[in-house]
């Protein structure tokens, strides 16, 4: 975070969750943040009110991740008005289980779109801008499931586990460019992509004995888009409590 007039951040799927965490500590660390939501306004300019109340800037930025053109319309827009992205993570994505011999086409494509074809759709269009100056910090948000599997996720798993891959390619390709480009795994994390499980056999499983919360995601998040952390580049880091 180099700029003298502090970084511009896009963090998606921001509205709530891990991203709303994840927006908030960027921008108390002096990031303007970009709020990524497509559906949800109120929970939105919550985040952008808490971040507002805590001294922050930022801005609500409603886009389709999974929407190719819409996607690089919105990177352009944010690069014209502030002249850069510093930062984007790539928070935005969703679950929707089922066995894998009972999976709808619609229900793997669905969960591929917005987890996988997402970080395409808007990381495309940040690293053109970023690769310009020089300078940026991508994270993803993957998964513990993408590094290890789980019944019941086959989509979500594969999308997770390729977004990993696409990491560590990534990384190598923009190393020469001052770019990083990492990867934060998440185990079970208190957020409503829990709702329906049974948490208590969830933290059975935990060796920590309890769920992680989004600050404690944040916080890896926070240190990979920091200067700090300018020589680590196509890691995966995990926040699970010790699950792997």
């Amino acid at each position: 975070m180099t700029n003298k007039e502090g970084p511009v951040a896009l963090v998606t799927g921001a509205s709530r969750g891990i991203g709303r965490a994840v927006a908030a500590r960027l921008a108390e660390e002096g990031a303007f943040v970009f709020i990524n939501y497509f559906s949800n306004d109120d929970q939105a300019k919550a985040t952008l009110e808490a971040i507002r109340a805590a001294g922050g800037k930022g801005e609500c930025a409603r886009f389709d991740i999974t929407d190719t053109e819409s996607s690089a319309e919105a990177v352009k827009a944010i690069v014209k008005a502030h002249g850069r992205i510093d930062i984007l993570v790539n928070n935005a994505g969703i679950r929707e289980d089922r066995l894998f011999a009972l999976m709808k086409p619609e229900v793997w494509t669905k969960v591929v779109d917005t987890n996988l074809s997402g970080f395409y759709n808007v990381t495309r269009p940040v690293v053109r801008a970023m690769v310009k100056k020089k300078y940026g910090r991508i994270v993803s948000i993957a998964s513990a499931s993408g590094l290890t599997g789980n019944a019941g996720q086959v989509n979500y798993s594969a999308s997770k586990a390729g977004l990993i891959g696409a990491t560590k390619a990534l990384a190598r390709e923009m190393g020469k460019a001052n770019i990083t480009v990492n990867a934060v795994a998440p185990g079970f994390i208190q957020t409503d992509m829990l709702d329906g499980l049974d948490i208590e056999q969830l933290e059975s499983t935990i060796p920590a004995g309890r769920l992680g919360t989004p600050e404690e995601v944040a916080h890896a998040v926070g240190f990979l888009c920091s200067d700090q952390a300018s020589y680590i580049t196509g890691q995966v880091i995990g926040v699970n409590g010790g699950m792997i």
